[in-house]
């Protein structure tokens, strides 16, 4: 003890303090990852295997376009970037891959090959390119967890400008469309929020939270079972059809009725 007292004020012994912790936390840190690396390097051959089939998918399914590397050419933009949730959002709908040229990808039933592996796997490949945004888990879209009454503030004050109150869609310039949300499943709607397709503009999580998205979702699948008071709900697309029905229907009705009493006064005459 005292001749370790003698040389604790040695000018290097702060340093061989450093140095032997360090060593203790090598050494430890060195032990606890050969006791986890099993499961990391079974994670890591998965998601290599998806990237792997991926990029077989990408070649024969989408490289036409989108270019063999997805640099892009001039039928279809580049994918490096874009991110697995853009993936998952337009073949999961059928958007991609794309019939025929033209100012927006319509919703339509998926291809043949197109499943939730083939999906994953093709996602995989284009996230491995330059990153992006990643597909919502579970409890981010769940619409249980949101709350509704917030949501639709939100819905109303970003999106009913192209969607419509309920989400029933609309048309835009050029040819495009807000499309119908009631087709969407809970995933879509988010990764639409966070990956902007056609002329939607992109919200991240700092303009719109995770917390809020999910709540947007909980309003946009709560409409949906709302049903109307009224009557018919003629596309609940707002006045401008309950207009023009009862201007066609109204007009129909008085014009018959002044052709009835017109025949009936010269019937009588």
């Amino acid at each position: 003890m005292t001749w370790i007292t003698a040389r604790r004020r040695h000018p290097l012994a702060r340093y061989a303090v450093l140095l032997l912790a360090l060593a203790v936390f090598g050494i430890g840190y060195t032990a606890f990852a050969q006791f986890t690396r099993p499961a990391d390097a079974a994670l890591a051959a998965g998601k290599l295997d998806d990237v792997a089939e991926g990029k077989s998918l990408f070649q024969a399914h989408c490289s036409s376009c989108h270019g063999l590397n997805a640099e892009g050419t001039q039928t279809g933009p580049t994918l490096v970037g874009v991110g697995a949730a853009a993936v998952d959002f337009q073949v999961s709908s059928g958007r991609m891959p794309m019939a025929q040229p033209g100012p927006q990808a319509p919703r339509k039933p998926t291809a043949p090959w197109v499943n939730d592996e083939t999906t994953r796997q093709l996602a995989a490949y284009v996230q491995s390119l330059g990153g992006g945004p990643q597909i919502p888990g579970n409890e981010q879209v769940d619409p249980k967890l949101g709350n509704m009454a917030k949501g639709g503030e939100l819905f109303r004050a970003n999106c009913i400008q192209c969607h419509n109150f309920v989400g029933a869609g609309g048309a835009l310039t050029q040819g495009k469309h807000a499309p119908d949300l009631n087709q969407a499943s809970d995933r879509q709607i988010y990764e639409a929020m966070i990956t902007g397709p056609q002329a939607m503009p992109v919200f991240n999580d700092t303009t719109i939270t995770p917390e809020e998205k999910r709540d947007m979702i909980a309003y946009i699948t709560g409409v949906r079972e709302q049903k109307d008071p009224g009557g018919f709900g003629l596309g609940r697309i707002g006045p401008v059809t309950e207009g023009l029905v009862v201007w066609v229907v109204g007009i129909s009705i008085m014009a018959l009725a002044a052709i009835w009493i017109t025949a009936k006064k010269r019937q009588k005459s």
